[in-house]
């Protein structure tokens, strides 16, 4: 079992993205490959380097990771069985949590309490996400069909 320290994600400082930037460019250089495992080497504070072989599809996630900090963005990592909070959640929907309360208390979205708190598992959330994603796709393709069909101006 893995052990976690919850931390509040800040933005990242100007040097902070810039070598992210670089970072994340030099390490999609070797990504193309198709070994299950890659070596990388990392310099402790007396310069001396250690070889560690890490799961290619760890260093995949660790590229997406400098790809958003190179952004400016703040990352928090959040394994899929993770439970969260209402706020959690709601942070990750962009909505307001009283709103979240309604859909998990409407069913639209599963939870279960622990003790007197309600908890949403990651998988749940992001599946209600890519649901609602592909709801708001589907509405904006009827809207902009309607539009067309009634001449607004859309070509």
């Amino acid at each position: 079992m893995t052990q976690s320290t919850t931390f509040e994600a800040s933005l990242p400082v100007a040097r902070e993205v810039a070598a992210a930037t670089q970072g994340q460019r030099a390490l999609a250089a070797f990504l193309s490959t198709q070994f299950e495992t890659q070596r990388i080497q990392i310099f402790d504070e007396k310069n001396e380097a250690h070889a560690v072989e890490l799961p290619t599809s760890a260093l995949r996630l660790l590229v997406d990771i400098l790809s958003e900090l190179a952004d400016g963005n703040a990352v928090k990592v959040v394994p899929i069985h993770a439970e969260l909070t209402t706020q959690e959640a709601a942070d990750m929907l962009n909505v307001s949590r009283p709103h979240l309360v309604k859909l998990l208390e409407s069913g639209a979205l599963p939870f279960h309490k622990a003790g007197k708190h309600r908890r949403v598992r990651f998988s749940d959330l992001m599946a209600y996400k890519a649901a609602q994603e592909e709801r708001s796709a589907a509405a904006m393709e009827e809207l902009a069909a309607q539009a067309q069909a009634l001449q607004m101006g859309y070509e």
